[in-house]
């Protein structure tokens, strides 16, 4: 069965912010994913990661750490159909059904499933290059404006790793 969501890509979709330092979106971060997430419409994520030898748990597996912090990033991302809230975690629930390859790109889906004033939650699915469905998950999330997150410290003070900017997607991707 193929990939429903290959075709994902700052082409097809909004492209969402990367950050300079963040183990999974950080464009600088030298043991990161170097995640890139698109808004396919106001309720669903979409991210795309290569992972990278050191991501490896078992050899040839990404391991399951690794794995759970994509699931909750692209979950957490979710809620940014108005590109102004994120979401911090309250609580992640994850379901491992088949080994997670190293080596090929994977595709990680976030729907939201219910949003409430403070409170949103998520589910979704990482996806292998085949189409099969490796893990699944389920998340609940605390809404903060994206301006709290930018603006919680002095300008003096602000650290630069923070700063989002939207980041081309890799010329070797699809």
């Amino acid at each position: 069965m193929p990939n429903p969501y290959e075709h994902i890509n700052q082409k097809t979709a909004e492209k969402q912010y990367n950050s300079r330092m963040c183990f999974v979106c950080g464009v600088e971060n030298p043991a990161g994913l170097h995640a890139h997430f698109y808004q396919v419409d106001d309720a669903t994520c979409v991210g795309k990661f290569l992972p990278a030898d050191h991501h490896q748990g078992y050899p040839g597996r990404v391991h399951g750490g690794v794995v759970a912090s994509m699931m909750d990033e692209t979950l957490g991302r979710a809620v940014w159909g108005d590109a102004k809230t994120w979401g911090v975690t309250a609580e992640l629930t994850i379901r491992y059904r088949n080994p997670v390859p190293l080596g090929e790109m994977l595709t990680v889906v976030g729907r939201l499933t219910r949003d409430a004033r403070r409170l949103f939650e998520a589910e979704g699915e990482l996806i292998t290059a085949d189409g099969k469905i490796a893990v699944v998950a389920h998340g609940k999330y605390i809404k903060i404006p994206l301006e709290q997150i930018i603006t919680a410290t002095d300008e003096e003070e602000r650290d630069p790793n923070l700063d989002l900017f939207i980041v081309p997607d890799p010329e070797n991707w699809k």
